[in-house]
């Protein structure tokens, strides 16, 4: 097991920030949930928007091969990364909060 040191300063932080009398560990874990699920927010408002945009999936944007039907322009390759970008992070971050979650029970 890992053992860790908190400066001072930061240790009243998280005692300040976070209310309740969980050890640090817990504190710690809570502020990465809480990142988790900004980020969850952040890729599904990339795909809700990609999605308006283009009227479809990003799997029925790759099947269709828009990139290739828009001659690959600068503006649909920048579309197709930032969108397989948050697709990506939407599952990663999705298994990583579970993950960190089961932690709670354990």
């Amino acid at each position: 097991m890992t053992q860790s040191v908190l400066r001072d300063a930061t240790e009243t932080m998280l005692q300040e920030s976070i209310p309740g009398n969980a050890d640090l560990d817990t504190k710690v874990r809570r502020l990465l949930e809480t990142e988790y699920l900004h980020r969850i927010a952040s890729y599904r408002r990339t795909d809700a928007a990609l999605r308006r945009k283009y009227g479809m999936t990003f799997d029925q944007f790759i099947a269709n091969r828009v990139t290739q039907r828009m001659d690959y322009s600068w503006e649909v390759e920048t579309d197709a990364m930032e969108w397989e970008i948050a697709i990506d992070g939407f599952e990663t971050t999705g298994r990583r909060l579970t993950e960190l979650r089961a932690t709670f029970n354990a």
